[in-house]
């Protein structure tokens, strides 16, 4: 519990703290423009690494499906293809989000 409390103040005090940065006037870093293209370039890494996270797993999945019945290849080939583009599709619509932000 003391613990707790301790991370409770500790976070109260930040958050005590960063109010003078948000009563300075309307700069760039006060509107938060600028951190834009960082949060952009953060987004578009998170979205591509997991993208790649669940296209592996995909992959895997359907070589394992194959591997165990040769017979629904074609059928495991099509759901393998459309869940490849899918997930694709994410990562592209987090593009186009990051450069209707930042542009």
């Amino acid at each position: 519990m003391r613990k707790v409390m301790f991370v409770f103040f500790a976070l109260l005090a930040m958050m005590l703290m960063t109010m003078p940065a948000y009563a300075q006037g309307d700069s760039a870093a006060a509107s938060g423009k600028m951190f834009v293209p960082l949060a952009s370039g953060f987004g578009i890494a998170i979205a591509a690494g997991l993208a790649g996270l669940g296209q592996g797993k995909v992959g895997a999945a359907a070589c394992e499906a194959m591997a165990r019945n040769p017979a629904a290849r074609p059928a495991i080939q099509v759901a393998l293809i459309l869940g490849l583009a899918f997930i694709e599709s994410l990562v592209l619509f987090t593009l186009v989000i990051i450069f209707a932000k930042v542009v």
